[in-house]
């Protein structure tokens, strides 16, 4: 080890999520036992993890997001300066300037000094009100600019991945959001215009507002740099807004260039060969402040490839870079979306293979080679499962099928498959990790070396602590790596619990827990997650622990659940009351159009035998409710994660071909299991012959009578892929039937897994079929008596939750467009006539479109 005073000088000039990776991968080589290491942090606080930014907004803080552990300088004895700035580079004498007039001598510098956001040049940018999204900083500021009496509005100037992420921003601080972007779609650089429409439906649907093909012409406000009250776009328009958040790109932070004469690339950035070296070679560059080959990244993951680069080189470890791909899997406002290689199909050979689900949400472009059928590239929307095993066939890690287009649409991550196009088909050397390069063998090594659960695997080895994009390959290789070594799989929920969905049920169960702070407490680490926190507000509404959005449980619901109402594509809701077996009277019949006709509401039957009124806003759902229970009628559930409908035929009441009574035995089905919470819906039908008008055998279980008695079938489900029933008991009576029923609900949501539907449940079942006859008939468990306790317990707590929201004033205060302006409704929800009733107006249309009633 060379003495201090010989020691050779390195200075780190940012200390950001890439120059903080250069510090670990060198101080893990030793090169601070040899090396002088000077860093500056030009923030007033270490790095943190930028990726996740947004979650700052969910709870989490500074602390949280830190990538620097506590004594990280000390134990390396790294000379780390927060808070001061290097300003300049003398490479004559060798020296670097910084803000507080210090001259720190150096014999290699690494330049980490990341981007900065770029704000167009348009009149008004620098008012009160007006914020850019980059540091934590910012996001204090935009925060604190919110809770300002008056702020209601946020416009996002950018429609990029950075604007989207910065529209969340908005949208979790309650504020009227809108994001206008120059291009004529949403995402251009990573999304062809199908892509961008199919994204922008989803954004819309949850109530922002989009204005693509829009230039802003000039932010005005009060005075002459007063506080924001609006834009004016290029055509003229206005938009009322009080706050302004600039997210439309970055630029590399190369103003060092300027001092130092190194060498700049003509879209900026420090200019660098493949060892990453400067114009000057005792200088490198890495990160976005970097332009290799004419290419500057924005990523992480390219950014973290260079620091090693360079860590390694000054270790001696002679590495190059040889350029980064650009794929990107990302969730933005709960979308998720991915793109990957040629996503736009500009090489010469490319074609594309397409799938598309409107209805869904769901565009999928695949580009593959005309010649060899290699994927080159894609992008997903909507649905990205596909995400890890098309990337890595884009990367030529992973041989492409002979029909890659099977795999759009319909792929199923997860389930530890190792087939051909599974984690186990990939080479040793394939990087599973592109954010902290970790390739399949150094993850099987470490699983080996006894990582036998995901969050040690990732603390060993860091994969899918980046992103997060490569989660599910990562939780494939390490269940298919134990179950080929014979050790038992962990079913751990996330990295906040270390039980399964059904662990976790019955300790809530046997504990009589009746929050999720209590379970997270006996239970748990952490604050939760959006995987954590749904199901446990799952398992507590299972439970029937009180009203939905009491307590700590609003945080867990979804949008739907939040409002007791769906969310349709325009920010409105749906209102379905339930129609008990599809049985109606007339004057319930002529009050719902009477509740449509007043609020100008779009009415249809639906396929389970009810009516579903469209286009209420929130600030309407609590009267039109109101109606709806003065008319005898209740709340359909059809938000949420419960029991839908139970479809019928009039059966021998009025058919000749009826043997049975099956609409009153719908009836009783539906009012005994209304309400009931499960890990999915579920949807049941009786049919009162074996020419089976109620389609029972397509449902969740169905109901069939024969002259002898009821057959009961169970494991159905239509919709994308459907499944027909088994028939699991026949000849029953009416209590034995119900019995079975009870019975089998209960085990259901006991046992299954989260969002998992009873026939894959069944499908996954040990034994199948017959060990479910076994539980349920033959009480094999011992547990049938437990069953029909917990189902009788549910069925004497239940209250319709639209009548518990409606008898509390506090309850009711959530139902209001915004906050800062109750009574007040959103003006962007316009609609056009057809067919005699009003639906959403299209883009094209909303100009002559007719104002909200």
């Amino acid at each position: 080890m060379a003495s201090q005073e010989q020691k050779p000088r390195l200075v780190v000039i940012g200390n950001g999520m890439v120059g903080q990776r250069f510090l670990e991968r060198a101080v893990g080589h030793g090169l601070s036992d040899d090396w002088t290491i000077t860093t500056f942090c030009e923030e007033s606080r270490v790095a943190y993890d930028r990726v996740a930014l947004s979650s700052f907004f969910e709870g989490r803080t500074a602390e949280d997001l830190s990538l620097v552990d506590d004594g990280f300088a000390r134990r390396s004895g790294v000379d780390l300066r927060v808070g001061q700035r290097a300003t300049g580079i003398d490479r004559a004498r060798r020296v670097v300037i910084t803000s507080s007039g210090d001259e720190v001598p150096y014999d290699r510098i690494v330049l980490a000094t990341g981007s900065y956001p770029f704000v167009p040049d348009i009149t008004g940018n620098r008012r009160e009100g007006v914020f850019v999204y980059r540091t934590i900083d910012d996001l204090q500021d935009i925060r604190a600019w919110a809770d300002w009496p008056g702020v209601c509005t946020g416009v996002v100037i950018g429609g990029g991945l950075l604007g989207l992420e910065a529209a969340n921003a908005l949208r979790n601080l309650n504020l009227e959001t809108h994001v206008v972007e120059f291009s004529p779609q949403l995402m251009p650089a990573q999304l062809d215009p199908v892509g961008g429409a199919t994204l922008r439906t989803h954004v819309e649907a949850l109530g922002l507002g989009v204005h693509t093909d829009t230039a802003t012409n000039a932010i005005h406000g009060e005075g002459g740099a007063g506080p924001v009250t609006g834009l004016r776009f290029g055509d003229g328009t206005l938009l009322e807004a009080q706050m302004v958040v600039f997210s439309a790109g970055i630029r590399p932070r190369d103003f060092l260039a300027e001092s130092s004469g190194l060498l700049r690339g003509e879209r900026g950035g420090f200019v660098v060969d493949d060892e990453l070296r400067t114009s000057d070679p005792d200088i490198f560059a890495i990160g976005e402040c970097a332009s290799h080959r004419g290419t500057t990244y924005g990523l992480v993951a390219p950014g973290y490839q260079m620091a090693e680069v360079v860590a390694d080189g000054l270790c001696g470890r002679g590495t190059t870079f040889e350029g980064a791909d650009l794929n990107a899997k990302l969730k933005l406002l709960g979308v998720d979306v991915a793109s990957f290689g040629d996503a736009h199909g500009r090489q010469a050979s490319a074609e594309s293979i397409i799938f598309e689900d409107p209805r869904a949400g769901i565009y999928q472009r695949l580009v593959v080679c005309r010649d060899s059928g290699q994927v080159l590239g894609g992008q997903l929307v909507g649905d990205a499962t596909a995400y890890s095993q098309l990337s890595m066939m884009s990367l030529g890690a992973m041989a492409t099928p002979d029909d890659p287009g099977a795999m759009l649409g319909s792929m199923v991550v997860g389930s530890g498959d190792p087939g051909a196009c599974g984690v186990a088909a990939l080479a040793d050397d394939a990087q599973i990790c592109n954010c902290e390069s970790v390739d399949k063998a150094t993850l099987t090594e470490a699983v080996a070396a006894g990582c036998h659960v995901i969050g040690d695997l990732q603390a060993i080895t860091r994969a899918g602590t980046g992103c997060g994009a490569c989660v599910p390959m990562v939780t494939d290789l390490l269940r298919g790596e134990l179950t080929r070594a014979g050790v038992a799989v962990s079913s751990a929920l996330c990295e906040h619990f270390e039980y399964s969905r059904q662990e976790l049920y019955d300790l809530v169960r046997v504990r009589g827990h009746a929050s999720f702070a209590e379970v997270l407490s006996a239970h748990g680490r952490g604050l939760g997650c959006g995987t954590c926190r749904p199901v446990v507000g799952s398992i507590l509404a299972s439970r029937s622990t009180g009203y939905i959005l009491d307590g700590d449980q609003a945080g867990l619901q979804d949008t739907n659940d939040h409002f007791l109402a769906n969310m349709q594509k325009n920010g409105t809701y749906s209102v379905v009351p339930r129609v008990p077996g599809g049985e109606i009277t007339p004057d319930q019949l002529i009050a719902l159009g009477q509740i449509a006709k007043d609020f100008g509401l779009y009415t249809k039957i639906t396929g389970g035998q009810r009516i579903d009124m469209f286009g209420a806003t929130i600030g309407e759902l609590p009267e039109i409710w109101r109606r709806v229970l003065d008319a005898g009628l209740e709340s359909g559930h059809a938000y949420g994660k419960a029991l839908r409908t139970v479809k019928s035929c009039v059966g021998q009441t009025w058919c000749r071909y009826g043997v049975a009574d099956s609409t009153t035995m719908a009836i009783r089905i539906e009012e005994r299991y209304r309400g009931l919470r499960a890990p999915h819906k579920f949807k049941a039908a009786v049919s009162g012959c074996a020419r089976e008008c109620a389609e029972a055998q397509s449902k969740d279980f169905g109901v069939i009578a024969t002259e002898r008695g009821w057959d009961l079938y169970v494991g159905g489900n239509g919709g994308k892929t459907p499944r027909h029933a088994d028939l699991f008991a026949t000849d029953l009576d009416d209590e034995t039937l119900i019995r079975y029923i009870d019975r089998f609900l209960m085990f259901y949501i006991r046992t299954a897994d989260r969002l998992e539907r009873t026939s894959v449940w069944l499908g996954k079942l040990d034994g199948g079929i017959e060990h479910l006859r076994s539980v349920v008939i033959d009480d094999s468990l011992g547990l049938a008596a437990e069953f029909e306790l917990e189902m009788g317990r549910h069925v004497d707590a239940y209250e319709c939750e639209w009548k518990a929201t409606l008898e509390s004033p506090q309850r009711l205060a959530r139902f209001v467009t915004f906050v800062n302006a109750p009574g007040e409704e959103d003006p962007e929800i316009v609609f056009v006539q057809e067919r005699g009733q009003l639906r959403p107006a299209n883009q094209d249309e909303r100009e002559t479109a007719v104002a909200i009633r």
